[in-house]
C-alpha cells in the first residue's frame, strides 16, 4: 500500500509497472517517483520503454501489472479524472494546420469543456505567455517548427494542470528553437509545475532535469542527479585528438603509459576512430597535466586537441548502454516500447 506521505510529496509515482506486447517485454517492473515542482529526465535507447511508461502514466495504455498515480489520482482506476490533472506534449505537434494559433487553443479549451468565453480568455493568456500573440491569427501553415512546438505545449496547459509530460518535445528543432523551448520549460517549473521529460538530447537532460532515470530493456539501470551519474565514471579524463587514423594506435599506447604513471587503476582508453579522438581516466587532474603534455610531446604525436574534461551524460549513456545517445536514430519513439 502506498504511503500517504508519498501521495502528498510526489506528483508522479509508478510502482512495478509491467507491460508486454506479444512476446516483447516493454516494461519489466519500472519504479518512478517525481517530487512536486521538479523535472525527471527519462533516458534510454529506442525500445527501452520510455514511451510505453509515458503512455501508461497518461492513460493511453493500461499496464499488465503495477500501479501509477499522477497528481494524487490513480490513472488506471480513475482515468477520466487523471486526464484533468496533466498535460501531454509529444514529439509531433498535435495541432491543426488549417486553423490559426488562437483557433487551435480555443478548440482545445472546448475539448476540456470550457465555456466559449473562458476558452478564448485562456487562449489569449497562453498566446501571450508563449510569445505567439503576434502570430495568433495566422494559419499554422506559416508557423516555424519552434512556434508549432510552443503552441502544442500551450495547448497542454489549457486547463493549468499541475503535471506535464514532455515526450521528446524538442526533437527536430534547430538549436535556437530548442534553447527557446528549454527556457519555456524552466519557466513552467519555476511556476511549480512538475515535469516528466523523455529526451534523446543529453544536454537537455543535463540542463533541465533535477534527477535522471536511465532505463534499458524495460528496467531502471541507473538513477541520480546528472553530477551523481557523471561521478560514477571516475572524475576527469584526458582527451586528445590526432590528425589521422594511423596515429590512433600509437596515441592509445601513449595514453596507457600516461594512465599508468597517473596511477589510475582503470586505465582503459576509449577511442572514437571517426573523430580521431581518444580519452583516458585522469585522476591526477590539472596537477598531472604538465607530465602528460611532456610525454605526448616526447611521443612526437601531432595533436589537433588536448583537453582535461569532466565526464558528460553522453559518457554515462555510453557506459550504461554500450553506445552513444545519437546512435539511437533520428528521434523516433519506440515502435512497441
Amino acid at each position: 500500500m502506498m504511503a500517504q506521505d508519498d501521495r502528498h510529496d510526489a506528483a508522479i509515482i509508478a510502482e512495478g509497472l509491467e507491460k508486454s506486447f506479444g512476446e516483447t517485454r516493454a516494461l519489466n517492473g519500472i519504479d518512478l517517483r517525481v517530487p512536486r515542482g521538479t523535472v525527471l529526465g527519462l533516458l534510454g535507447p529506442n525500445g527501452a520503454g520510455k514511451t510505453t511508461a509515458v503512455r501508461i502514466l497518461t492513460t493511453l495504455l493500461k499496464p499488465d501489472a503495477g500501479r501509477a498515480v499522477v497528481a494524487g489520482v490513480d490513472v488506471v482506476a480513475n482515468p477520466d479524472h487523471a486526464r484533468s490533472r496533466f498535460g501531454l506534449t509529444g514529439q509531433y505537434a498535435a495541432v491543426d494546420e488549417i486553423l490559426t494559433g488562437r483557433e487551435n487553443l480555443i478548440m482545445f479549451g472546448q475539448f476540456y469543456r470550457l465555456s466559449s468565453q473562458s476558452a478564448r480568455r485562456r487562449a489569449d493568456e497562453l498566446l501571450e505567455r508563449f510569445d505567439l500573440a503576434d502570430a495568433a491569427d495566422r494559419s499554422l501553415k506559416t508557423y516555424s517548427g519552434g512556434m508549432r512546438r510552443r503552441l502544442d505545449l500551450a495547448a497542454s496547459l489549457i486547463v493549468s494542470p499541475p503535471v506535464i509530460f514532455l515526450d521528446e518535445p524538442t526533437t527536430g528543432l534547430d538549436p535556437r528553437s530548442r534553447n527557446g523551448m528549454w527556457e519555456v520549460i524552466e519557466d513552467l517549473v519555476n511556476d511549480g509545475i512538475t515535469v516528466l521529460l523523455t529526451t534523446q538530447y543529453l544536454e537537455e537532460a543535463d540542463r533541465l532535469a533535477d534527477e535522471i532515470v536511465v532505463i534499458d530493456h524495460g528496467r531502471v539501470i541507473a538513477q541520480g542527479t546528472a553530477n551523481q551519474l557523471k561521478s560514477q565514471l571516475g572524475g576527469e579524463r584526458l582527451e586528445i585528438g590526432v590528425t589521422s587514423e594511423t596515429d590512433l594506435g600509437y596515441a592509445e599506447r601513449t595514453l596507457l603509459e600516461i594512465a599508468a604513471v597517473n596511477g589510475h587503476v582503470d586505465g582503459e582508453v576509449q577511442v572514437d576512430p571517426h573523430a580521431h579522438l581518444l580519452w583516458v581516466p585522469f585522476a591526477a587532474g590539472a596537477r598531472g597535466l604538465p607530465e602528460a603534455v611532456r610525454r605526448l610531446d616526447t611521443a612526437g604525436l601531432e595533436l589537433t586537441d588536448l583537453a582535461l574534461r569532466r565526464p558528460t551524460l553522453d559518457d554515462v549513456f555510453l557506459k550504461l548502454t554500450g553506445h552513444k545517445a545519437e546512435e539511437n536514430g533520428n528521434g523516433s519513439t519506440e515502435n512497441a516500447a
